[in-house]
Protein backbone atom coordinates (compact mmCIF):
# COMPACT_ATOMS: atom_id res chain seq x y z
CA UNK A 1 0.00 0.00 0.00
CA UNK A 2 3.08 2.15 0.57
CA UNK A 3 5.07 2.73 -2.84
CA UNK A 4 7.55 4.44 -0.99
CA UNK A 5 8.51 1.04 1.21
CA UNK A 6 11.32 -1.26 -0.79
CA UNK A 7 11.16 -5.05 -0.33
CA UNK A 8 15.17 -5.02 -0.71
CA UNK A 9 16.25 -5.18 3.39
CA UNK A 10 17.51 -8.69 3.43
CA UNK A 11 18.30 -8.76 6.78
CA UNK A 12 22.00 -8.90 5.77
CA UNK A 13 23.47 -5.98 7.09
CA UNK A 14 22.58 -3.92 4.00
CA UNK A 15 23.24 0.03 4.78
CA UNK A 16 26.79 -1.35 6.22
CA UNK A 17 27.63 -2.96 3.13
CA UNK A 18 25.83 -0.31 1.19
CA UNK A 19 28.00 2.43 2.98
CA UNK A 20 31.87 0.37 2.55
CA UNK A 21 33.23 2.47 -0.25
CA UNK A 22 32.15 5.58 1.00
CA UNK A 23 34.08 5.09 4.06
CA UNK A 24 36.91 5.04 1.65
CA UNK A 25 36.01 7.70 -0.50
CA UNK A 26 36.18 10.16 2.96
CA UNK A 27 39.81 8.73 3.67
CA UNK A 28 38.69 7.23 6.58
CA UNK A 29 40.43 4.25 6.97
CA UNK A 30 40.11 3.02 10.45
CA UNK A 31 35.90 3.04 10.34
CA UNK A 32 36.37 1.40 6.78
CA UNK A 33 38.49 -1.40 8.38
CA UNK A 34 36.27 -2.00 10.99
CA UNK A 35 33.38 -2.09 8.88
CA UNK A 36 35.12 -4.73 6.58
CA UNK A 37 35.85 -6.72 9.30
CA UNK A 38 32.31 -6.62 11.02
CA UNK A 39 30.86 -7.29 7.59
CA UNK A 40 33.05 -10.66 7.08
CA UNK A 41 32.53 -11.71 10.71
CA UNK A 42 28.91 -11.20 10.82
CA UNK A 43 27.15 -11.61 7.33
CA UNK A 44 25.84 -14.51 5.89
CA UNK A 45 23.65 -14.71 2.68
CA UNK A 46 22.74 -18.06 3.33
CA UNK A 47 18.80 -16.96 4.39
CA UNK A 48 15.51 -17.75 3.92
CA UNK A 49 15.14 -14.21 2.54
CA UNK A 50 13.62 -13.07 -0.64
CA UNK A 51 15.17 -10.19 -2.25
CA UNK A 52 15.08 -8.43 -5.67
CA UNK A 53 18.04 -9.85 -7.67
CA UNK A 54 18.44 -6.20 -9.18
CA UNK A 55 18.72 -3.92 -5.85
CA UNK A 56 20.71 -7.12 -3.89
CA UNK A 57 22.92 -6.74 -7.02
CA UNK A 58 23.66 -3.01 -6.76
CA UNK A 59 23.56 -2.19 -3.32
CA UNK A 60 25.18 -5.72 -1.97
CA UNK A 61 27.14 -7.42 -5.15
CA UNK A 62 28.70 -4.08 -6.00
CA UNK A 63 29.71 -2.79 -2.79
CA UNK A 64 31.16 -6.29 -2.04
CA UNK A 65 32.81 -5.94 -5.03
CA UNK A 66 34.13 -2.30 -4.74
CA UNK A 67 35.19 -2.95 -1.34
CA UNK A 68 37.45 -5.99 -2.62
CA UNK A 69 39.16 -3.78 -5.27
CA UNK A 70 39.77 -1.27 -2.95
CA UNK A 71 41.84 -3.44 -0.33
CA UNK A 72 43.68 -5.04 -2.96
CA UNK A 73 44.78 -2.13 -4.66
CA UNK A 74 48.26 -1.55 -4.98
CA UNK A 75 48.58 1.71 -5.10
CA UNK A 76 45.93 2.34 -2.01
CA UNK A 77 45.08 6.26 -3.26
CA UNK A 78 42.58 6.61 -0.74
CA UNK A 79 45.00 6.18 2.30
CA UNK A 80 45.93 2.88 3.75
CA UNK A 81 42.78 0.75 3.23
CA UNK A 82 44.45 -2.76 3.57
CA UNK A 83 43.20 -5.45 5.80
CA UNK A 84 45.55 -7.89 7.97
CA UNK A 85 45.64 -10.98 6.33
CA UNK A 86 42.97 -10.28 4.12
CA UNK A 87 42.61 -13.50 2.08
CA UNK A 88 39.89 -12.25 -0.48
CA UNK A 89 36.82 -12.93 1.91
CA UNK A 90 34.48 -9.87 0.01
CA UNK A 91 35.53 -11.55 -3.37
CA UNK A 92 34.26 -14.71 -1.71
CA UNK A 93 31.04 -13.18 -0.17
CA UNK A 94 30.20 -11.27 -3.64
CA UNK A 95 30.44 -15.11 -5.63
CA UNK A 96 28.80 -16.42 -3.03
CA UNK A 97 25.30 -14.14 -3.02
CA UNK A 98 26.05 -14.24 -6.65
CA UNK A 99 25.57 -17.81 -7.12
CA UNK A 100 22.34 -17.67 -5.03
CA UNK A 101 20.73 -14.90 -7.09
CA UNK A 102 21.48 -17.16 -10.48
CA UNK A 103 18.24 -19.03 -10.06
CA UNK A 104 16.34 -16.03 -10.82
CA UNK A 105 17.76 -16.11 -14.81
CA UNK A 106 16.90 -20.41 -14.74
CA UNK A 107 13.02 -21.61 -16.06
CA UNK A 108 12.50 -18.13 -18.04
CA UNK A 109 12.07 -18.78 -21.52
CA UNK A 110 13.38 -15.45 -22.40
CA UNK A 111 16.90 -15.47 -20.50
CA UNK A 112 15.29 -12.53 -18.89
CA UNK A 113 15.32 -12.84 -14.98
CA UNK A 114 13.04 -13.34 -12.51
CA UNK A 115 12.70 -9.73 -10.19
CA UNK A 116 12.69 -11.86 -6.84
CA UNK A 117 14.58 -14.41 -5.57
CA UNK A 118 15.35 -16.20 -2.38
CA UNK A 119 18.90 -16.70 -1.04
CA UNK A 120 17.85 -19.98 0.25
CA UNK A 121 15.41 -21.50 -1.56
CA UNK A 122 15.80 -19.65 -5.38
CA UNK A 123 12.70 -18.10 -7.08
CA UNK A 124 9.61 -18.43 -5.20
CA UNK A 125 6.55 -20.83 -6.46
CA UNK A 126 4.14 -17.55 -6.59
CA UNK A 127 6.76 -15.47 -7.92
CA UNK A 128 5.64 -12.81 -10.66
CA UNK A 129 6.87 -13.67 -14.60
CA UNK A 130 6.83 -9.57 -14.70
CA UNK A 131 9.97 -7.68 -14.29
CA UNK A 132 10.71 -3.69 -15.61
CA UNK A 133 13.32 -3.51 -17.96
CA UNK A 134 15.87 -1.56 -15.53
CA UNK A 135 15.66 -3.85 -12.92
CA UNK A 136 16.46 -7.18 -15.30
CA UNK A 137 19.13 -4.79 -17.71
CA UNK A 138 20.93 -3.57 -15.25
CA UNK A 139 22.59 -6.64 -14.23
CA UNK A 140 25.28 -6.15 -16.14
CA UNK A 141 28.74 -4.24 -14.74
CA UNK A 142 28.58 -5.76 -11.05
CA UNK A 143 28.07 -9.43 -12.94
CA UNK A 144 31.08 -8.77 -15.18
CA UNK A 145 33.02 -7.28 -12.85
CA UNK A 146 33.02 -10.76 -10.62
CA UNK A 147 33.29 -12.82 -13.87
CA UNK A 148 36.45 -11.22 -15.20
CA UNK A 149 37.52 -11.16 -11.30
CA UNK A 150 36.82 -14.75 -10.85
CA UNK A 151 37.88 -15.75 -14.35
CA UNK A 152 34.46 -17.84 -14.54
CA UNK A 153 31.54 -16.27 -17.26
CA UNK A 154 29.09 -17.66 -15.66
CA UNK A 155 27.85 -14.54 -14.81
CA UNK A 156 28.68 -11.88 -17.01
CA UNK A 157 27.07 -13.97 -19.49
CA UNK A 158 23.87 -14.46 -17.84
CA UNK A 159 23.57 -10.93 -17.56
CA UNK A 160 24.35 -10.05 -20.84
CA UNK A 161 22.24 -12.56 -22.25
CA UNK A 162 19.34 -10.66 -20.36
CA UNK A 163 20.11 -7.17 -22.12
CA UNK A 164 20.46 -8.77 -25.40
CA UNK A 165 16.97 -10.50 -25.19
CA UNK A 166 15.81 -7.06 -23.93
CA UNK A 167 17.15 -5.10 -26.45
CA UNK A 168 15.38 -7.46 -29.23
CA UNK A 169 12.36 -6.70 -27.75
CA UNK A 170 12.48 -3.03 -28.60
CA UNK A 171 9.63 -1.18 -31.13
CA UNK A 172 10.79 -1.53 -34.64
CA UNK A 173 8.66 1.48 -35.22
CA UNK A 174 10.70 4.08 -32.42
CA UNK A 175 13.26 2.10 -31.37
CA UNK A 176 12.02 1.99 -27.68
CA UNK A 177 11.93 -0.30 -25.21
CA UNK A 178 9.23 -0.16 -22.52
CA UNK A 179 8.93 -0.33 -19.21
CA UNK A 180 7.34 -3.97 -17.65
CA UNK A 181 8.07 -7.32 -19.73
CA UNK A 182 6.67 -10.57 -19.24
CA UNK A 183 10.01 -12.94 -18.84
CA UNK A 184 7.92 -15.82 -20.16
CA UNK A 185 6.62 -14.32 -23.22
CA UNK A 186 8.55 -11.17 -23.90
CA UNK A 187 5.32 -9.70 -24.45
CA UNK A 188 5.48 -6.13 -23.22
CA UNK A 189 2.96 -5.58 -20.30
CA UNK A 190 4.13 -1.83 -19.42
CA UNK A 191 4.43 0.10 -22.68
CA UNK A 192 5.34 3.65 -21.05
CA UNK A 193 8.66 4.36 -22.49
CA UNK A 194 10.79 7.03 -20.13
CA UNK A 195 13.91 7.63 -18.35
CA UNK A 196 12.56 7.18 -14.81
CA UNK A 197 11.86 4.45 -13.00
CA UNK A 198 11.51 1.33 -14.72
CA UNK A 199 14.02 2.28 -17.45
CA UNK A 200 16.93 4.05 -16.17
CA UNK A 201 19.43 2.12 -15.56
CA UNK A 202 19.41 0.23 -18.23
CA UNK A 203 20.52 3.10 -20.45
CA UNK A 204 23.11 3.86 -18.22
CA UNK A 205 24.58 0.35 -17.58
CA UNK A 206 24.96 0.18 -21.58
CA UNK A 207 27.36 3.31 -21.50
CA UNK A 208 28.70 2.43 -18.57
CA UNK A 209 29.54 -1.63 -19.36
CA UNK A 210 31.10 -0.26 -22.22
CA UNK A 211 33.41 2.29 -20.71
CA UNK A 212 34.31 -0.36 -18.45
CA UNK A 213 34.48 -3.36 -20.57
CA UNK A 214 35.14 -1.84 -23.84
CA UNK A 215 32.68 -3.99 -25.42
CA UNK A 216 31.39 -1.96 -28.67
CA UNK A 217 28.28 -3.56 -28.96
CA UNK A 218 27.52 -1.61 -25.68
CA UNK A 219 28.29 1.23 -27.27
CA UNK A 220 26.87 0.78 -30.54
CA UNK A 221 23.57 -0.09 -28.21
CA UNK A 222 23.96 3.31 -26.13
CA UNK A 223 24.11 5.37 -29.15
CA UNK A 224 20.83 3.65 -30.70
CA UNK A 225 19.00 4.00 -27.55
CA UNK A 226 20.43 7.85 -27.33
CA UNK A 227 18.84 8.47 -30.52
CA UNK A 228 15.31 7.12 -30.57
CA UNK A 229 15.36 9.04 -26.40
CA UNK A 230 16.12 12.14 -27.99
CA UNK A 231 13.65 11.59 -31.24
CA UNK A 232 10.70 10.65 -28.99
CA UNK A 233 10.97 11.58 -25.77
CA UNK A 234 12.45 14.98 -25.71
CA UNK A 235 9.98 17.62 -25.90
CA UNK A 236 10.84 21.20 -26.03
CA UNK A 237 13.33 24.18 -27.95
CA UNK A 238 15.95 22.31 -30.10
CA UNK A 239 19.02 23.91 -28.18
CA UNK A 240 19.41 24.06 -24.45
CA UNK A 241 21.00 27.84 -24.75
CA UNK A 242 19.29 29.80 -27.56
CA UNK A 243 16.35 29.71 -29.56
CA UNK A 244 12.23 30.08 -28.83
CA UNK A 245 10.11 27.61 -27.06
CA UNK A 246 9.42 25.77 -23.63
CA UNK A 247 12.40 24.09 -22.19
CA UNK A 248 13.80 20.91 -23.09
CA UNK A 249 12.20 17.97 -21.08
CA UNK A 250 11.90 14.57 -21.17
CA UNK A 251 8.34 12.88 -21.19
CA UNK A 252 6.92 9.44 -20.97
CA UNK A 253 5.71 7.91 -24.25
CA UNK A 254 3.62 4.59 -25.75
CA UNK A 255 6.46 2.83 -26.68
CA UNK A 256 5.44 1.47 -29.60
CA UNK A 257 3.80 5.23 -31.28
CA UNK A 258 6.14 7.53 -28.94
CA UNK A 259 2.80 9.28 -27.93
CA UNK A 260 2.64 10.96 -24.77
CA UNK A 261 1.33 8.56 -21.97
CA UNK A 262 1.03 11.02 -19.19
CA UNK A 263 2.14 14.16 -17.78
CA UNK A 264 4.15 13.48 -15.10
CA UNK A 265 8.09 12.87 -14.32
CA UNK A 266 9.62 11.27 -11.61
CA UNK A 267 12.72 12.38 -9.36
CA UNK A 268 15.00 9.07 -10.94
CA UNK A 269 14.91 10.66 -14.05
CA UNK A 270 17.36 13.34 -12.79
CA UNK A 271 20.42 10.86 -13.39
CA UNK A 272 19.84 11.55 -16.63
CA UNK A 273 21.95 14.72 -16.95
CA UNK A 274 24.66 12.77 -15.57
CA UNK A 275 24.77 10.45 -18.28
CA UNK A 276 24.54 12.89 -20.34
CA UNK A 277 27.78 14.37 -18.88
CA UNK A 278 29.34 11.00 -19.73
CA UNK A 279 28.74 10.94 -23.40
CA UNK A 280 29.88 14.73 -23.43
CA UNK A 281 26.23 16.17 -24.19
CA UNK A 282 27.32 18.52 -21.90
CA UNK A 283 24.68 21.62 -22.93
CA UNK A 284 21.65 19.45 -22.46
CA UNK A 285 22.45 17.98 -19.30
CA UNK A 286 23.23 21.86 -18.29
CA UNK A 287 19.03 22.28 -19.51
CA UNK A 288 17.19 19.40 -17.79
CA UNK A 289 19.65 19.69 -14.65
CA UNK A 290 18.36 23.28 -13.83
CA UNK A 291 14.43 21.92 -14.43
CA UNK A 292 15.39 19.63 -11.42
CA UNK A 293 16.88 22.34 -9.19
CA UNK A 294 14.11 24.69 -9.82
CA UNK A 295 11.96 21.98 -8.63
CA UNK A 296 14.59 21.71 -5.72
CA UNK A 297 14.18 24.91 -4.98
CA UNK A 298 10.06 25.13 -4.98
CA UNK A 299 9.97 22.04 -2.27
CA UNK A 300 13.52 22.19 -0.21
CA UNK A 301 13.68 18.20 -2.17
CA UNK A 302 12.39 16.09 -5.07
CA UNK A 303 8.93 14.81 -5.12
CA UNK A 304 8.71 11.26 -6.13
CA UNK A 305 6.85 11.88 -9.14
CA UNK A 306 6.05 15.88 -10.25
CA UNK A 307 3.08 16.78 -12.68
CA UNK A 308 4.19 19.25 -14.76
CA UNK A 309 0.95 19.74 -16.43
CA UNK A 310 -0.35 20.66 -12.96
CA UNK A 311 2.74 22.30 -11.99
CA UNK A 312 2.06 19.91 -8.39
CA UNK A 313 3.68 16.39 -6.86
CA UNK A 314 1.88 13.81 -7.95
CA UNK A 315 3.86 11.14 -5.35
CA UNK A 316 4.94 13.85 -3.09
CA UNK A 317 7.61 11.63 -0.78
CA UNK A 318 11.26 12.12 -0.62
CA UNK A 319 13.41 8.94 0.41
CA UNK A 320 16.62 11.15 -0.06
CA UNK A 321 17.59 9.82 -3.84
CA UNK A 322 21.14 10.82 -4.70
CA UNK A 323 20.04 11.46 -8.41
CA UNK A 324 20.47 15.12 -8.48
CA UNK A 325 23.40 15.48 -6.33
CA UNK A 326 25.05 13.13 -8.92
CA UNK A 327 24.31 15.06 -11.93
CA UNK A 328 25.72 18.31 -10.04
CA UNK A 329 28.71 16.65 -9.00
CA UNK A 330 29.25 15.01 -12.65
CA UNK A 331 28.57 18.68 -14.05
CA UNK A 332 30.63 20.24 -11.90
CA UNK A 333 33.80 17.81 -12.80
CA UNK A 334 32.80 18.51 -16.38
CA UNK A 335 32.44 22.77 -16.31
CA UNK A 336 34.09 23.69 -12.97
CA UNK A 337 31.23 26.31 -12.78
CA UNK A 338 30.93 27.48 -9.52
CA UNK A 339 27.03 27.22 -9.94
CA UNK A 340 27.30 23.72 -9.35
CA UNK A 341 28.64 24.31 -5.96
CA UNK A 342 25.71 26.73 -4.99
CA UNK A 343 22.82 23.72 -6.49
CA UNK A 344 25.09 21.43 -3.54
CA UNK A 345 25.13 23.69 -0.72
CA UNK A 346 21.41 24.19 -1.30
CA UNK A 347 20.94 20.65 -1.34
CA UNK A 348 23.03 20.25 1.51
CA UNK A 349 21.35 22.68 3.60
CA UNK A 350 17.50 21.45 2.86
CA UNK A 351 18.73 18.23 3.73
CA UNK A 352 19.66 19.36 7.06
CA UNK A 353 17.09 21.43 7.96
CA UNK A 354 13.95 19.16 6.92
CA UNK A 355 15.37 15.51 7.21
CA UNK A 356 17.79 15.56 9.43
CA UNK A 357 16.71 13.05 12.35
CA UNK A 358 17.95 11.77 16.01
CA UNK A 359 19.88 8.92 14.52
CA UNK A 360 20.79 9.54 10.97
CA UNK A 361 18.60 11.71 8.35
CA UNK A 362 14.56 10.58 7.62
CA UNK A 363 12.50 10.23 4.16
CA UNK A 364 10.47 12.88 3.94
CA UNK A 365 6.46 11.44 3.81
CA UNK A 366 5.57 14.56 1.98
CA UNK A 367 7.68 17.31 0.29
CA UNK A 368 5.05 20.34 0.79
CA UNK A 369 4.22 19.13 4.89
CA UNK A 370 7.55 18.18 5.32
CA UNK A 371 6.57 14.98 7.73
CA UNK A 372 8.99 12.32 7.70
CA UNK A 373 9.41 8.59 7.78
CA UNK A 374 11.37 6.37 10.36
CA UNK A 375 13.79 5.03 7.72
CA UNK A 376 16.80 6.27 5.81
CA UNK A 377 17.77 4.13 2.53
CA UNK A 378 21.31 2.42 1.75
CA UNK A 379 21.55 4.80 -0.63
CA UNK A 380 21.87 8.27 1.15
CA UNK A 381 25.19 6.99 2.70
CA UNK A 382 26.11 5.06 -0.71
CA UNK A 383 25.37 7.78 -3.27
CA UNK A 384 23.87 11.13 -1.87
CA UNK A 385 26.13 11.49 0.88
CA UNK A 386 29.34 10.88 -1.42
CA UNK A 387 28.66 12.72 -4.17
CA UNK A 388 27.74 16.00 -1.76
CA UNK A 389 31.27 14.77 -0.16
CA UNK A 390 33.26 14.70 -3.54
CA UNK A 391 31.77 17.85 -5.04
CA UNK A 392 33.01 20.13 -1.94
CA UNK A 393 36.25 17.84 -2.00
CA UNK A 394 38.48 19.10 -4.85
CA UNK A 395 41.53 17.33 -3.36
CA UNK A 396 40.31 14.11 -3.01
CA UNK A 397 42.04 11.24 -4.65
CA UNK A 398 39.46 10.20 -6.96
CA UNK A 399 40.13 13.04 -8.46
CA UNK A 400 43.58 13.10 -9.02
CA UNK A 401 45.34 12.57 -12.51
CA UNK A 402 46.23 8.70 -12.98
CA UNK A 403 43.38 7.69 -10.76
CA UNK A 404 40.71 6.77 -13.38
CA UNK A 405 37.05 5.69 -11.60
CA UNK A 406 33.70 5.09 -12.70
CA UNK A 407 30.92 4.95 -10.80
CA UNK A 408 28.24 1.98 -10.38
CA UNK A 409 24.47 3.32 -10.38
CA UNK A 410 24.23 2.67 -7.10
CA UNK A 411 27.55 5.03 -6.35
CA UNK A 412 30.12 2.83 -6.46
CA UNK A 413 33.44 3.39 -7.11
CA UNK A 414 35.19 0.83 -9.70
CA UNK A 415 38.95 1.33 -10.77
CA UNK A 416 39.11 1.45 -14.72
CA UNK A 417 41.15 -1.45 -14.68
CA UNK A 418 43.00 -3.46 -17.42
CA UNK A 419 41.93 -6.66 -15.72
CA UNK A 420 37.83 -6.03 -16.73
CA UNK A 421 39.09 -5.42 -20.32
CA UNK A 422 40.41 -8.99 -21.00
CA UNK A 423 37.59 -11.93 -21.04
CA UNK A 424 38.66 -15.11 -21.28
CA UNK A 425 35.15 -16.18 -23.37
CA UNK A 426 35.18 -14.50 -26.96
CA UNK A 427 33.14 -17.34 -28.23
CA UNK A 428 30.24 -18.06 -25.36
CA UNK A 429 27.94 -15.98 -27.25
CA UNK A 430 26.78 -17.71 -30.71
CA UNK A 431 27.14 -14.93 -33.65
CA UNK A 432 29.36 -13.03 -31.50
CA UNK A 433 32.72 -13.43 -33.11
CA UNK A 434 32.30 -9.89 -34.93
CA UNK A 435 31.56 -8.10 -31.92
CA UNK A 436 34.40 -9.29 -29.19
CA UNK A 437 36.45 -6.32 -31.09
CA UNK A 438 37.45 -4.16 -28.40
CA UNK A 439 38.22 -0.44 -27.82
CA UNK A 440 41.92 -0.15 -26.25
CA UNK A 441 41.89 1.82 -23.28
CA UNK A 442 43.77 4.46 -24.04
CA UNK A 443 40.80 4.83 -27.12
CA UNK A 444 38.25 5.48 -24.82
CA UNK A 445 37.13 9.08 -24.44
CA UNK A 446 34.46 9.37 -21.29
CA UNK A 447 33.23 12.57 -20.11
CA UNK A 448 34.40 12.05 -16.46
CA UNK A 449 38.22 12.12 -16.24
CA UNK A 450 39.52 14.59 -14.66
CA UNK A 451 41.85 16.09 -17.28
CA UNK A 452 39.47 16.79 -19.20
CA UNK A 453 37.99 19.53 -17.07
CA UNK A 454 40.12 22.01 -17.45
CA UNK A 455 39.25 22.52 -21.37
CA UNK A 456 36.22 24.67 -20.48
CA UNK A 457 37.07 28.59 -21.60
CA UNK A 458 37.04 30.86 -18.42
CA UNK A 459 34.44 32.85 -19.61
CA UNK A 460 31.70 29.91 -19.76
CA UNK A 461 33.24 28.81 -16.09
CA UNK A 462 31.72 32.22 -14.65
CA UNK A 463 28.65 32.65 -16.06
CA UNK A 464 25.58 31.09 -15.15
CA UNK A 465 25.30 27.85 -17.33
CA UNK A 466 21.59 28.77 -18.38
CA UNK A 467 20.84 32.14 -19.47
CA UNK A 468 18.98 33.96 -16.66
CA UNK A 469 15.75 34.63 -19.09
CA UNK A 470 15.91 30.87 -19.30
CA UNK A 471 16.51 30.16 -15.77
CA UNK A 472 13.39 32.08 -14.99
CA UNK A 473 11.42 30.32 -17.68
CA UNK A 474 12.32 27.20 -16.05
CA UNK A 475 10.99 28.77 -12.22
CA UNK A 476 7.96 29.81 -13.77
CA UNK A 477 6.97 26.36 -15.27
CA UNK A 478 7.60 24.78 -11.88
CA UNK A 479 5.52 27.81 -10.14
CA UNK A 480 8.41 28.82 -8.56
CA UNK A 481 7.70 32.91 -9.89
Amino acid sequence: SNLNINDVLGNYSLTLIDALDTLAVMGNSSEFQKAVKLVIDTVSFDKDSTVQSFEATIRVLGSLLSAHIIITDSKQPFGDMTIKDYDNELLHMAHDLAVRLLPAFENTKTGIPYPRVNLKKGVPPDSHNETCTAGAGSLLVEFGILSRLLGDSTFEWVARRAVKALWSLRSNNTGLLGNVVNIQTGHWVGKQSGLGAGSDSFYEYLLKSYILFGEKEDLEMFNDAYRSIQNHLRRGREACNEGEGDPPLYVNVNMFTGQLMNTWIDSLQAFFPGLQVLIGDVEDAICLHAFYYALWKRYGALPERYNWQLQAPDVPFYPLRPELVESTYLLYQATKNPFYLHVGMDILQSLEKYTKAKCGYATLHHVVEKTKEDRMESFFLSETCKYLYLLFDEENPLHKSGNKYMFTTEGHIVSMDERFRNSLWQDILPGEEDSAEKMKPNELKAGNFSSNCNRVPDERRYLLPLKSNYMRQIDRMVGLI
